[in-house]
């Protein structure tokens, strides 16, 4: 097994560098070694306009601003904390659970677009990846509290990669649950939180509903929803919803997040497992538990 944290930042200084019109073809080669993450898309796919759909940096302004936000990453050293904290977290897995496969990864880390207000505001500056098996994605602007988080966020989703992975839990877009994206998102939490703490460990933009009780109630009424074309609202919330189609359901942003750290939590709790041991545990076994516990007169 092997990881590979692609060496982006001289990728994307020679790109908002380079005359406008030579920045689509740099961009493309750039994110070429990593466009296995894109395989399971019915069609063949535009890396660019993928990449400005995810919110990826611009090809056509901010450049100085740009530039600046990558010196802000390099000095952090982003990509050297990536790749250690996925070798340290793979050996944490390791030993909780070594019978489980692990792929060779390819890492893609890229920098955000200052212009996008939706990725700013309501993602607080960062999205990432690692459903796709192999492969990993972090794009961020480096915000201090981002920058902070590196190593939890790409550890969040290499446990997305590892609980998806080869001979792990099926994940059929036709039949999956919310409950099932739910609890892999307090999974893959818990398991940050596990290595750098609560602090560190929570996904930035589940924190402030972890009590909220009416979220609470309302992702739970949700968890057996299949098919994950409506997925968006109910783990990410209506904000994130809306700039892709996906009709509102009620809920903030990142409660599906918030609920999900609960329900981990009271699950964890109640085993005596850590969430490394737990990586591969059954959702319905984890919501029942803990529902159990945490909303007895109900379940």
């Amino acid at each position: 097994m092997t990881i590979t944290v692609l060496d982006t930042c001289p990728a994307m200084r020679r790109i908002l560098r380079a005359p406008s019109a030579d920045r689509p073809e740099l961009l493309r080669a750039m994110v070429a070694p990593a466009a296995g993450m894109y395989r399971y898309f019915p069609d063949e796919v535009d890396l660019v306009e993928l990449h400005r759909m995810g919110s990826g940096f611009p090809l056509d302004r901010d450049e100085e601003r740009c530039l600046a936000a990558l010196d802000a990453m390099a000095d952090a050293d982003v990509w050297g904390r990536v790749g250690r904290a996925l070798e340290e977290a793979l050996a944490v897995q390791l030993a909780a659970t070594p019978d489980v496969v692990v792929p060779d990864l390819t890492v893609l880390v890229v920098l955000g677009d200052p212009g996008d207000e939706h990725f700013l505001r309501t993602t607080l500056g960062m999205t990432a990846n690692g459903s796709v098996t192999g492969y990993l994605y972090l794009n961020l602007w480096p915000f201090p509290e981002n920058l902070a988080r590196v190593e939890a966020t790409a550890v969040h989703e290499l446990h997305h990669n590892l609980r998806y992975g080869p001979g792990a839990v099926v994940w059929d877009p036709a039949t999956v649950t919310v409950g099932e994206q739910v609890v892999s998102e307090g999974l893959a939490d818990a398991f940050a939180r596990q290595l750098y703490g609560d602090e560190l460990g929570h996904a930035r933009i589940g924190v402030p509903h972890l009590r909220d009780e009416a979220v609470f109630d309302k992702v739970v009424s949700g968890l057996g929803v299949t098919g994950m074309r409506d997925f968006t609202a109910w783990v990410l919330g209506d904000e994130v919803a809306a700039r892709y189609g996906v009709p509102p359901v009620g809920l903030p942003t990142g409660a599906g997040y918030a609920v999900g750290n609960r329900l981990v939590d009271a699950y964890l709790a109640a085993t005596g497992r850590t969430a490394a041991e737990a990586l591969l545990a059954d959702s319905r076994e984890v919501v029942d538990t803990a529902l159990s516990l945490l909303r007895p007169a109900r379940t």
